[in-house]
């Protein structure tokens, strides 16, 4: 099946947006924090590239884990849990 030809037009330039991965890091970080402004998630949707936010996205989560990961581990061996 395929699908409309608006759609794949519409998702063709979304991933042609010259948003920065630098510009995409902070939005994916401040909505981490969930602290963002309804203007500034506005612009963000007008200007950053969605394969960016995915990929930023996953990293930010892979990098969440792990820090947790190595804070259970540290206390958990600095005797401080027990």
């Amino acid at each position: 099946m395929s699908e409309p030809h608006g759609h794949g037009e519409d998702l063709k330039s979304a991933v042609r947006r010259k948003g920065s991965f630098l510009q995409t890091l902070k939005a994916v970080a401040w909505s981490f924090f969930g602290v963002r402004k309804s203007s500034d998630y506005e612009k963000d949707v007008g200007q950053l590239n969605p394969l960016h936010v995915v990929i930023a996205g996953l990293l930010a989560a892979a990098v969440f884990v792990v820090a947790l990961v190595l804070l259970v581990r540290w206390v958990i061996g600095s005797g401080v849990a027990a």
